[in-house]
Formats: structure tokens, sequence, C-alpha cells
């Protein structure tokens, strides 16, 4: 099956994915129902909202992370002090339940995916996903790298943390086994974000240093109500947008403190949309709506005093003024030294024919076209 995330960045349209992550357990405790019943609300959401595809998180504490293993995010939003004890409260989903998952995705039409953080996880979701997420975590774990990339398939690489001697040994790594697409994600790894710590401008030098590679970017800034990180991104060649989603971004922990909620994902996209339009198109010429413009705020040549036939011009002869609907001044020394073929009044804007076997440049061309 093709992948909607892959078919959108070959079409140039932006791309936009809520990373549940493992947020639905906080969602399912909040609303008193299931975890599996809180994913699929989550999901729903995303998909109301506009998004091209949702992401979760597939782990097990104890291949994730030792006993020992200290926190690094902000505990006066997540207190949990030990990345085991914190992972351990969301690791009960299964190979049964993301495939339950990805059914629910397919049937109302939004793409999943799920970031493996072992080998066995990596293995049961080939059959679930079309594109597979590296964490900017195991950004250097190389044989891990190496083993996703030889499922044979698009990767989403997310480069937080790194230089760019880690970021280069990680794509060679993907180069030496598979050809297919690869997205390289900017992303700080500080939970939340501080926007004078986005440091986007890596967005850019990214575009530079991997032409052959889609850019992007994954955010822990908080949402603002204009967009304005995304929007920034976007406009430094981030071409897809990855964000932590939940449903309440009041709850504590995990990562709902610096996730967009639904409304933050409209607004997102429609932001987006709005910068599109203002874009426009690269191509370097004049658009149908200027054709006003260029026929009346631009000069033709002007007889500066009365010329009577037969008179050889000189530039004397000649001044510039609006409109263009006559010969261009920047055919002026074409005109010099041609006899006119009429009586030429002062203040006239000329035209070829008022001229002498006067061949103005691309005048065949136009003729052949005709």
């Amino acid at each position: 099956m093709e992948s909607d995330i892959i078919k959108r960045l070959h079409e140039g349209k932006f791309v936009l994915i809520a990373e549940i992550g493992v947020n639905y357990y906080d969602i399912a405790k909040k609303m008193g129902i299931s975890d599996m019943e809180a994913a699929k609300l989550m999901v729903s959401k995303a998909k109301d909202a506009g998004i091209t595809a949702v992401k979760f998180q597939t782990y097990k504490a104890e291949t994730l992370a030792a006993k020992e293993s200290p926190s690094y995010w902000d505990l006066s939003e997540e207190p949990t002090t030990s990345q085991y004890e914190l992972f351990k409260k969301f690791d009960s989903f299964g190979e049964k339940e993301y495939r339950e998952l990805k059914d629910y995705c397919d049937e109302i039409g939004i793409e999943f995916l799920s970031t493996a953080f072992d080998t066995q996880s990596a293995d049961y979701l080939d059959d679930l996903m079309n594109v597979y997420k590296i964490s900017s975590s195991d950004l250097s774990n190389i044989p891990f790298i190496e083993y996703q990339a030889k499922k044979d398939k698009p990767i989403l690489l997310s480069v937080g943390a790194s230089n760019l001697d880690e970021i280069e040994r990680a794509v060679d790594t993907i180069r030496s086994v598979n050809e297919k697409e690869l997205v390289l994600l900017h992303c700080v790894l500080e939970y939340p974000t501080p926007p004078e710590h986005a440091n986007l401008l890596k967005i850019r030098t990214l575009c530079e240093q991997f032409p052959d590679c889609f850019i992007g970017y994954s955010d822990h800034t908080k949402p603002t109500e204009d967009a304005d990180i995304i929007k920034t991104a976007y406009n430094l060649g981030a071409v897809i947008v990855e964000k932590h989603f939940t449903l309440d971004k009041t709850l504590t922990g995990n990562d709902h403190y610096h996730a967009m909620d639904p409304d933050d994902a409209k607004a997102i996209i429609s932001a987006i949309e709005r910068m599109d339009m203002i874009r426009g198109k690269a191509d370097l010429v004049a658009l149908e709506t200027e054709d006003a413009a260029r026929s009346n705020a631009r000069r033709s040549l002007v007889s500066a005093a009365d010329i009577k036939k037969g008179d050889l011009i000189t530039a004397e002869m000649l001044t510039f003024k609006r409109p263009a609907s006559g010969i261009s001044p920047a055919d002026i020394e074409t005109v010099i030294g041609h006899e006119a073929a009429c009586d030429i009044p002062e203040d006239t804007v000329l035209q070829p024919e008022m001229i002498e076997a006067i061949e103005l440049p691309g005048s065949d061309e136009e003729e052949n076209a005709e």
C-alpha cells in the first residue's frame, strides 16, 4: 500500500503527523474508558482535524531503559525521575493492540505508524506500516538503524541532539542498505523546548547538507495561537512536521504539556495553507494579474517633438512615457537612425509601422508563432 506521507511529499504537499505516542493512557484514565478506546478516539480526532498520519511509540520498559536511568525532562511537568519507571507505566500494548489500531486507521482513512524501540517491535510493525520512524534517541544506535533500514521502506529519522558527523553516519548507514525516501527531522530534545531554543535555522542547513533527503521538523515547543514556530519551520524548508498530540493539554506528565490538541492542529494546517497562498510559485515570470500594470505602468518611446515623414530619427527626438502600448525604450537603439514612415506629432506613442524598415527584437519569433 502506498504511503500517504510519501505521496504528499512527492506532490509538494505539507504533512502533519500527530505523535499520539502513549498519551492515550492518560486520556483513558481521565475519561473512564479503556486504553484502546482512548487510542481510537485520539486517532478519530486527529483524522477530523485534517492530520495526515498518527504515530505511536512501541516499546517495553525492560528493553528500552536500565533500572538506573535518570530523567531528562522538566520535572515540574513530569515528576517521574526514572526513565524506566515512566516507560513502565505506558508499555502494556503489544502486537495484537497495534494491529487493531492499524485496522482502525485504515477503516477511517489515516496513515498509521509507530516508532519501534526494539527489534521485536520493528519486526511485527513491518506488516503494519508503510514508513519507519526512528527516534533521535537511536541516532547513534547504528546496528538498530541498519536493522530497520533493511526492511526496505521509507524512513523518517529524527536528528535531535546530534552533530553533523553523527547525522552523516546514520544517513550513510541507511543508504548502504536502503534507497527509499529518507526524511530528516530537525528537533530539539528538550521537553518542552523554549522558543529561544528551537534553533530552526538548522532546517535550512539540513536542506543544504542533505539535498537528496526530504527535511522536516519534530516539534517539542508549546503550541502558540498563531503557529509561528511551525510556520517558520515550514518557510525554512520543513515539508513535514511531527508534533505530540493530546485531547487535554492540562493533563500533567508524559507528553501532554507540549502537545497540540485538535484545535491546534486545525490552526497549524490553516496557517500552512495561508503560507502556501502567500508563497505562491517560484517561477520568474510575470503574473497574469500584473498584465494591466505591465501595459499601463511601463513606458514606450514617445516623440519629444514633431517628426516629419522621412526625418532621420535621433535620440533628441525621443522621450519615454507611459503607457507601454508602443515601442519599448529597451529598443531605442533599433529605432535611432531609421526614417520616419509618416508624420509623427509631438507626444505620440511610437508604433513599429511609424518607422521605416524597423525590425524589433523578437518580431520574427512572434510572426512565426502566429
